[in-house]
């Protein structure tokens, strides 16, 4: 259904007729790219900034950890994306917006001007009110960081003949998948841990899924000789040792902080509308409530109807964002978007195994795993 959203196409300003900027290199926005590719929007500038020049697949990023990918394998180019689309490619990150000047600032110092803008940045590490985070752990996002510090973690597990012991916060989808993918790689390098714990608030992992796979996850965290410690919460973090609510203290020779998504402080800086916790509320066209010149897609915003932090939702909502700033820039009306009720969630469990779930079904096997690298591989190679 059509909304009543349409927009007056700017006056020429030198060679081109609008300026649309991209905020990120997220999953939506890897969409639009491969959109512009095959179908360029007529008489329009396009910019690109993001911090790095590839986006990491997040869905891959377990099965890179447990030996199943190269990193290649789980990278999407998205600089030579953007190049394929014709869009200027910046490698920086944005500090700022200015919603009523139509200006990015970046911290690279560049000021980009813009008619139209689109942020994918992506979330943030929820790092809660956890003293010592930054210092003593290390926080899955950004990605690429925990990429860079992967295989020094692996050296140290490696040297520590004593037995190396990793604690993981957080025993949603993403701690749980790397709580396998670590022990699975461990073991195949016999690499000798003391333990791997898994820390989260509930009585079982995976609070939110299905009964039946909570139990199964369960079931596996032990057989795999990962230990789940339940009804807890870190509070602080401390050189060699987690501190829980309950005053005790963990010790461990690394903590991996896997709480969740945290939204970035400068979109509710600059002025966007934005939910209580920061994230950009948006309108059922992806538009900002409060700028609709501004649109946003992914983990970093708010939808008009809730939805859990996922990238299945980047995913879906690419093709329609795609369509949306093309009709924007033509000065057409935009399409409304409802996010599915229900999503299909994979997790793998180390080993070529995995689980899925889907609204209250939940089922598991190697089938499952094949099934879920078919749908990884196809995601990434689409838009290599």
């Amino acid at each position: 259904m059509a909304s009543a959203t349409t927009f007056r196409r700017p006056a020429p300003e030198g060679p081109a007729v609008t300026r649309l900027l991209l905020i990120g290199g997220g999953h939506a926005h890897v969409h639009v790219l491969d959109a512009m590719a095959k179908r360029p929007f007529p008489d329009t500038e396009t910019t690109l900034i993001s911090p790095y020049p590839r986006q990491i697949y997040s869905g891959m990023l377990p099965g890179w950890i447990a030996g199943h990918y190269t990193i290649e394998q789980c990278a999407i180019p998205i600089n030579l994306l953007a190049e394929r689309a014709g869009v200027r490619f910046v490698q920086t990150a944005c500090t700022s917006l200015d919603p009523e000047s139509k200006q990015a600032h970046c911290l690279n110092g560049e000021i980009i001007p813009f008619h139209f803008a689109s942020i994918d940045t992506g979330p943030t590490a929820d790092l809660g009110n956890m003293p010592g985070a930054l210092e003593h752990a290390l926080p899955i996002r950004p990605i690429e960081g925990f990429v860079n510090a992967w295989q020094g973690v692996l050296e140290r597990a490696r040297e520590q003949t004593s037995g190396f012991r990793l604690a993981i916060v957080g025993d949603g989808a993403a701690g749980t998948e790397l709580a396998f993918a670590i022990q699975h790689r461990f073991s195949c390098e016999r690499i000798k841990h003391g333990q791997i714990t898994l820390i989260g608030g509930g009585k079982q992992p995976l609070s939110g899924f299905p009964e039946r796979l909570r139990r199964t996850a369960a079931t596996l965290l032990q057989q795999h000789g990962i230990a789940y410690l339940s009804d807890s919460r870190a509070i602080e973090f401390l050189p060699g040792a987690v501190r829980l609510a309950d005053k005790t203290e963990m010790a461990s020779d690394l903590c991996l902080v896997v709480t969740g998504a945290a939204a970035p402080a400068w979109p509710a800086d600059s002025g966007l509308a934005c939910d209580d916790s920061g994230f950009i509320r948006l309108t059922s066209t992806l538009q900002s409530g409060s700028h609709p010149w501004v649109f946003a897609a992914g983990d970093v915003v708010a939808y008009e109807e809730a939805r859990p932090k996922s990238g299945v939702f980047a995913v879906r909502a690419g093709p329609v964002l795609a369509d949306n700033l093309r009709a924007a820039c033509a000065g057409k009306t935009l399409q409304a978007w409802k996010p599915q009720e229900k999503a299909l969630y994979l997790i793998s469990t180390g080993r070529r195994h995995a689980l899925a779930a889907w609204g209250p079904l939940s089922v598991s096997g190697e089938w499952v795993w094949r099934w879920k690298d078919r749908i990884d591989r196809r995601f990434v190679q689409r838009f290599s």
